[in-house]
């Protein structure tokens, strides 16, 4: 799995004209799932994610997580993000998992930040046509692949 993070004064997506997830302060993450991706790397991001610390304290400095600023999560799911280039210039999304695991990952993933946080969090429709807003603040934007682990 491979997703992006990027610390949000805020954000929203929208489907067909209507808001389907908006959050203030927090993070807006788009989530990949590929091929042979299991339950695993879904619980390491979503522990990565909600421990790291990419929020200033009170002396400016990236020292808190989304959870010690009372933050929200916008997951918005992007096949997208498994995209190989490396034929040309269209690229080749044949790493992309199916609906079946992908979904499944998905809403593991969210279920478990949820559970994090407290509360569900803000979701945009799986398979959608989605308009992603974003006012990424700093701007902070970090991309983590459950296959590296770094």
């Amino acid at each position: 799995m491979r997703i992006v993070i990027q610390r949000a004064a805020g954000a929203s997506v929208t489907v067909n004209g209507e808001i389907k997830g908006e959050i203030g302060l927090g993070l807006m993450v788009l989530v990949g799932v590929e091929n042979g991706d299991t339950v695993d790397d879904a619980k390491w991001l979503a522990q990565k994610t909600i421990a790291l610390r990419i929020f200033d304290d009170e002396n400016g400095v990236m020292n808190r997580s989304v959870i010690d600023v009372n933050g929200n999560v916008l997951a918005i799911s992007q096949f997208t993000l498994t995209a190989s280039t490396r034929k040309g210039n269209r690229p080749s999304y044949i790493r992309a998992a199916g609906h079946e695991l992908a979904t499944a990952l998905y809403d593991e993933y969210c279920r478990l930040i949820g559970g994090y946080l407290g509360h569900p969090v803000e979701r945009g429709v799986f398979g959608a046509h989605m308009m992603v807003s974003l006012v990424n603040d700093g701007p902070v934007t970090i991309v983590i692949d459950s296959r590296i682990r770094e």
